[in-house]
């Protein structure tokens, strides 16, 4: 375990290097690991662990999903099968279902967790929340979690690349216990560049947090309140979005994550800098108070009722993809599609 320095706070970390793959295959090497779904996560996981040489079979039930599980090389009846089935045969069973497939797979799979056995998750929803979703594992066995600090795709895509995508961790209960090696050798079996430890309850609460926040909610408002000043100012669809999305996206976003933001700050303009430091104090006090109101809504646990009460109506996926679809139908976004056929690597 090494001890990195983070802006000031020590923080313990797993490496490859003081994990390296050969370890974790010596640690599962008895382990039939059974990935039920396959939609977000469990492609790239599950294929990643295939790759590094490890027992892998699916669970996934009839359709587009499972037809993409026999594309990707997944065998029905070797290593495809239905959720049940694959919940029996696998020694670590990893839930990466959605949280509302979670919830409706529970009874039916419950009965093939015996004393010994891992549940897995990639996220802490089911467990933080579990007087909410019923997900309540028997004493017996070992729970534990690793959750890639990204989607599945981005997971799949940095593991061929032979890059690794971070990856939070935590064991919830350690019944065998051998919890911690599985939970490491697994985190280091998908590809992650390093684990750093959580709690299920600090992954999730961070994680919601996170994707009402900058990831998806809060970037999206903020990207379209400037959009919609500038186009209101008489600017052209194409200048508010280069302004807004494209420069930011393609240009900046790649150097201030490679450098730092105060790189992005030193080597911009003096107008920019100027600019920019004067308007960072103004953007951050009016955003905090949401910040802080989002965060409390998710610790209360109001934010993931609603998901539990919205997931799990008769016509969620209609109002879902009606609302998309008129994300993907903004001018905003309409204008995205022109400006991205327009990039030389489109040409």
């Amino acid at each position: 375990m090494a001890q990195l320095n983070f802006g000031g706070v020590i923080e313990n970390v797993i490496t490859r290097e003081e994990f390296p793959l050969e370890k974790a295959r010596e640690i599962l090497k008895d382990e039939t690991i059974a990935v039920l779904g396959y939609g977000v996560q469990g492609p790239g996981q599950a294929c990643n662990l295939r790759d590094n040489g490890f027992n892998v079979i699916v669970g996934q039930r009839p359709g587009k999903t499972y037809d993409k599980a026999v594309a990707d090389g997944w065998k029905p009846g070797e290593t495809l099968f239905s959720i049940e089935e694959a919940a029996q045969k696998g020694t670590i069973v990893c839930m990466l279902l959605s949280d509302a497939a979670q919830i409706a797979v529970w009874p039916s799979i419950k009965q093939y967790l015996t004393p010994g056995k891992a549940l897995y998750f990639s996220h802490g929803f089911g467990i933080t929340y579990k007087e909410r979703t019923n997900i309540i594992p028997p004493a017996d066995i070992d729970v534990i979690m690793v959750a890639p600090k990204g989607s599945g795709t981005s997971l799949r895509t940095m593991f061929l690349e032979g890059r690794g995508l971070n990856s939070s961790y935590a064991v919830y209960q350690d019944a065998t216990g051998r919890a911690t090696d599985r939970t490491l050798a697994f985190g280091i079996g998908i590809g992650s560049g390093y684990l750093f430890e959580t709690t299920f309850k600090r992954e999730v609460y961070s994680d919601l947090t996170g994707e009402r926040g900058s990831l998806m909610g809060a970037i999206q408002g903020l990207l379209l309140a400037q959009y919609e000043v500038l186009r209101e100012n008489g600017h052209t669809p194409s200048e508010a979005f280069n302004e807004t999305v494209e420069e930011l996206t393609q240009s900046l976003m790649p150097l201030f994550a490679k450098n730092g933001m105060d790189w992005m700050y030193a080597n911009c303009s003096t107008t920019a800098q100027r600019g920019a430091l004067d308007w960072m104090g103004p953007f951050h006090d009016a955003i905090k108070p949401v910040m802080q109101k989002l965060y409390e809504s998710v610790k209360s646990g109001n934010e993931a009722q609603i998901s539990i009460d919205s997931n799990s109506k008769p016509d969620y996926r209609e109002k879902l993809n009606a609302e998309l679809k008129a994300l993907r139908e903004s001018e905003m976004w309409q204008t995205a599609v022109t400006v991205r056929k327009l990039r030389p690597e489109n040409n």
